[in-house]
């Protein structure tokens, strides 16, 4: 049973990879295409239809692009669509969910001190606040709120913010991060999916069918095209967020969120006008520099970092690690090796927060993160670092022997 373990952190890994992987071909295509948009020059000799053109340079040779604002006259003989990176991205991203915090629910995703959830309920809950979110934000477009794209910007900033809110009220602190990262991807995903590239296929089958496309799809398809541009770079924020407790974990998680958000949208707004060649307006970085050190204050001000209580309640497979017979001496070797970085007040040198938001101090704590001191202490050496406490080889023993032979009754 051990080797479940093994085999499931490799998958983890396996699933993290191709989730780096198509994020990367994704969002290094859509910033492509939105730089080349904003930076169309018109010019008289372009032929019947086209928008702009722009010339280019890279790879050693020189590319001349032209854009049909609806579309050609004719349906040119090849024809590349952009859409899988965008889907895998999105599945890719929802395996991640399901290894992670799914089959881990009991640690990263449900905190009974912020509501009491049977595992079931909170993956309900995750699964239907992403497809409500979509259905929410599809509904605004294409009501008449729609029509001023900057007022839509403004309703959805709202929404969002309500949604950081919200994800803190039900979720561990890590969980709501990762959450509003994916409620914000999926919106994005399902732009691609359900709006631009059915429009765009309309298009096509009208120029195949010798009509006229109607420009209303290529408006549509570039203010969701738009949306997704602003809300990118807060998305790989939220996905590389769980790795840094001082955003997530802390009492004014949810104002973070949110300003997040608007970092996103200072940094776009200065490649976006940049690109456009209408000047470069450095004052967003002064802007998000002041946002960010708003971050800084709102992480430690009060100093209070959310978690488990010394108190609580085992669960019945944290009391199955902690009934185990080698427990008591893994808990010496975690206290001696471990926890004076893993504490709520760490005692190590440069250490100021629990690396992780993981604490290693009583029994329910060690038992509730069995299976990563099995991974990282026990079945590998990447903790702790260089083995600056010096644990040695039977102290990893008895670790792995610890958690081998409870996943093995």
């Amino acid at each position: 049973m051990y080797e479940y373990a093994v085999a499931w952190e490799w998958l983890s890994f396996a699933a993290r990879w191709l989730h780096v992987v198509t994020a990367i071909a994704w969002i290094g295509s859509s910033f492509y295409f939105i730089a080349l948009d904003l930076g169309l020059v018109k010019r008289p000799h372009l032929p019947v239809g086209a928008y702009g053109e722009e010339w280019q340079v890279h790879g050693g040779g020189f590319y001349h692009i032209q854009k049909y604002l609806v579309a050609p006259a004719q349906m040119p003989e090849h024809l590349t669509w952009f859409k899988w990176e965008s889907y895998m991205t999105w599945l890719s991203g929802l395996l991640m969910l399901a290894i992670v915090y799914y089959a881990g629910a009991d640690l990263f995703l449900i905190d009974p001190h912020v509501m009491e959830l049977s595992q079931w309920q909170a993956i309900g809950i995750s699964v239907a606040s992403l497809a409500v979110g979509w259905i929410i934000y599809d509904q605004l477009c294409k009501s008449p709120v729609g029509r001023n794209t900057w007022g839509l910007m403004a309703i959805l900033y709202a929404v969002l913010v309500a949604m950081a809110w919200g994800y803190t009220q039900v979720f561990t602190g890590r969980a709501a991060f990762l959450h509003l990262g994916a409620f914000t991807a999926t919106i994005m995903s399902a732009n691609v999916f359900f709006i631009i590239i059915p429009n765009q296929k309309v298009v096509v089958a009208d120029l195949i069918a010798g009509r006229t496309p109607d420009p209303k799809y290529g408006v549509i398809a570039k203010q969701r095209s738009l949306h997704n541009n602003y809300l990118t770079l807060p998305v790989i924020f939220f996905m590389l967020s769980n790795h840094y407790p001082l955003a997530f974990a802390t009492e004014f998680n949810w104002i973070i969120a949110a300003l997040v958000f608007l970092m996103g949208v200072t940094i776009r707004h200065w490649f976006n006008t940049t690109h456009a060649r209408k000047g470069r307006p450095t004052w967003t970085w002064l802007v998000t520099l002041l946002l960010f050190i708003a971050i800084m204050w709102l992480s430690t001000v009060p100093k209070v970092l959310t978690g488990e209580t010394e108190g609580a309640v085992l669960s019945p497979v944290q009391q199955k690690f902690a009934s185990n017979a080698h427990f008591e001496a893994a808990r010496d070797v975690v206290l001696s090796r471990c926890s004076m970085c893993h504490a709520a007040e760490p005692v190590w040198e440069g250490v100021n927060f629990p690396p992780k938001s993981v604490k290693l101090e009583t029994d329910r704590e060690i038992a509730a993160h069995a299976r990563e001191i099995y991974i990282q202490a026990g079945a590998s050496h990447a903790m702790p670092p260089g083995n600056i406490t010096e644990i040695s080889a039977d102290e990893r023993q008895l670790l792995a022997a610890w958690y081998e032979s409870t996943v093995s009754r």
